[in-house]
C-alpha cells in the first residue's frame, strides 16, 4: 500500500478564511477553513491547494466541479452532500462524516478514509487510483461502474455494498464485514477473501447448502 499523503501542508504557514465567502472560479492555496457550519451550500468550479479543514460541517450541499489537492479534512461533515464532477488529489479524511454522499464522476487519486462514517456513500461513474478505507463504515454503499486501480479496504464494514460493474480483481477483502454484499460472480473473480468470508458468497453459485 503506497498512499502518498497531502504534500506542503504546515499549518502555521496557513491563512484562516471562511468557506462561506467563495466564490465560483476560486483558486485558493495554503488556507486553513476551521470550526464553520454551512448547510444546503451550493458552489461550483472551486479549486483549493495544500488546504485543511478542521470541524467543517456541509449537510446537504451541492458542490460541483471542485478539486481539492494536497488537502486535509480533519473531524469534519459533509453528510448528504454532492461532491459531482469533483477531483481529490492527495487528499487524507480523517475522522470524519461523509454518510449519504454522492460522488459520481468523481476522481480520487491517492486518497484516505480513516475513522470516517461513509454509509450510503455512491461511488457511480467515479476513479478511485491509490484509495483506501481504513476502519471505515461503508455499509449500503455504491461502486457503480467504478474504475479502480490499487484499491484497499483495511477493516472497513462493506456491509449490503453494492457493487455493479465493478471488477474487485485482486482487492483484499479479507478482513473486512462483507456480510449481505450485492456482487456479480464476474467482478468478485479474482478478489481475495478468507475462508469465512465464503459463506457470504455462496449465493453466486445458486446451490443450497443442506
Amino acid at each position: 500500500m503506497n498512499i502518498i499523503k497531502p504534500q506542503n501542508l504546515k499549518p502555521d504557514q496557513l491563512y484562516i478564511s471562511d468557506f462561506s465567502i467563495l466564490q465560483k472560479d476560486e483558486k485558493l492555496s495554503y488556507y486553513n477553513f476551521k470550526n464553520e457550519s454551512h448547510n444546503n451550500v451550493s458552489a461550483n468550479e472551486i479549486e483549493f491547494e495544500h488546504c485543511r479543514f478542521n470541524n467543517i460541517c456541509i449537510q446537504n450541499g451541492k458542490l460541483e466541479k471542485f478539486t481539492f489537492m494536497d488537502a486535509v479534512f480533519d473531524k469534519c461533515n459533509f453528510s448528504n452532500t454532492a461532491f459531482s464532477e469533483c477531483a481529490f488529489i492527495r487528499c487524507e479524511f480523517k475522522n470524519c462524516k461523509v454518510f449519504g454522499c454522492n460522488l459520481s464522476e468523481s476522481r480520487l487519486y491517492n486518497v484516505s478514509f480513516t475513522d470516517t462514517n461513509a454509509g450510503y456513500i455512491s461511488f457511480s461513474l467515479t476513479s478511485i487510483e491509490n484509495v483506501v478505507f481504513k476502519n471505515t463504515i461503508l455499509n449500503n454503499s455504491y461502486f457503480m461502474e467504478t474504475k479502480n486501480k490499487n484499491l484497499y479496504f483495511d477493516n472497513a464494514d462493506l456491509t449490503q455494498s453494492r457493487f455493479l460493474k465493478t471488477s474487485l480483481k485482486n482487492v483484499d477483502l479479507s478482513n473486512s464485514k462483507i456480510e449481505g454484499i450485492a456482487i456479480t460472480a464476474e467482478d468478485i473473480k479474482g478478489a481475495i477473501i478468507d475462508r469465512f468470508q465464503a459463506s457470504d458468497l455462496l449465493y453466486l453459485l445458486d446451490v443450497k447448502i443442506k
